[in-house]
This record gives structure tokens, sequence and C-alpha cells, in this order.
């Protein structure tokens, strides 16, 4: 199945198959969410379980979680209890996410999508962003391309993030990762230039 799909997803979240799910607010995003600055909206798009959404709500930010996975949703929704309604079900590439957002959230989101949807991902968070907007979170780094997860490199980051720049960029210790991703996550923050 291609993981460009919903139906690929809903599979997973139905089977419990889910490995990239840390069942917890990652520590790195704790401690980033002290340095990102005076709160505004964030978007969290494939959010799958939601963890991280009250984490950014009890932070002082406007989140606003979407994934397009109905089971995703569900989960995510139950997890969350009275914050379900910041989740919504919803394609990141379609029409119906609107406004734009001071920050997006990275969480193995990227890494989910097939290479050749990469330019589409970075054009959307070009047009989402306000400038001078932060698009933070999780890059998965490696060399194995039998994702997903799949991997980003280096090189492909510089030529694919053009419109950003690069400001944070910090390994996440392996133990604070998921075993998944383990040892080939950082944190990074690109932003967008005005």
């Amino acid at each position: 199945m291609d993981s460009s799909d919903p139906q690929f997803w809903d599979s997973r979240y139905l089977s419990g198959q889910t490995p990239w799910d840390l069942q917890r607010v990652p520590l790195a995003l704790v401690e980033h969410l002290k340095q990102l600055g005076k709160a505004g909206a964030v978007l969290l798009p494939g959010c799958g379980m939601g963890h991280e959404v009250r984490a950014f709500h009890e932070a002082g930010w406007k989140p606003l979680a979407i994934d397009f996975s109905a089971a995703a949703v569900a989960r995510a929704r139950e997890t969350l209890g009275p914050l379900a309604s910041l989740v919504r079900q919803a394609d990141f590439f379609g029409d119906e996410i609107k406004g734009r957002y001071d920050l997006i959230y990275e969480r193995a989101f990227l890494c989910a999508l097939p290479p050749v949807r990469w330019p589409d991902y970075v054009t959307r968070m070009v047009q989402l962003l306000r400038p001078g907007g932060v698009l933070a979170g999780f890059f998965y780094y490696g060399i194995d391309p039998d994702g997903p997860p799949f991997p980003l490199g280096t090189d492909q980051a510089a030529r694919l993030f053009t419109p950003f720049d690069l400001r944070v960029d910090r390994a996440i210790p392996p133990e604070q990762s998921i075993p998944l991703q383990a040892g080939y996550e950082r944190w990074q923050e690109w932003h967008l230039r005005p």
C-alpha cells in the first residue's frame, strides 16, 4: 500500500501497528517549548495519537492537529478527552486547512510521505506559515530508502528547504527517540524567510 493513502494508516491504527508512536510527549519538545518564544497558532500535521497537542495547549499555544486517517483522528480525540475538539480530520495538502500559522510542528510526518511528495510538503509549509514563521520538530535523517519512514539526507534537506533558514539543529539522544528512529532524529527549527 501507498503511505500517501489514508487507508495505509487506518490499517495500522486499527491493528495497533504504530511503532512511530512514542506514547508520550517527547522530552525534547518539552524543553524546546520553553525556548520557542511567544506562543501563537500552531499546526500539527499528521498528528497521530495527538500527545503533543496537550503540551502545546498547556504552554499557551493555539493548536490545530490534523490527520487524514479517520482511525488516527479517533484515537487522538480519545487520548485528548476535553481537548478533542483541537483535532480535525483533514488532508494537509487539501483546501480545508486555512489561515497562517506561527509554527508548524514536525513529528514523523515528512518521513511518512513518499519522497516524491517532499517538494509539495515544502510548498505547503510556505503557504501555511506566516512570514518569519517556524517549521520545528523532529526530522529523521538516515540511509535506509525502504520506508516509511523515509530518511532525509543533509544535502537533500538543504535543497528542499531553500525558502527557510536552519537556525537550530540538535541531535536527539537515542533514549529519547522512538526505537524505530533512535540515533537518527534531529530537532530542527527552520525559519521561513520574510
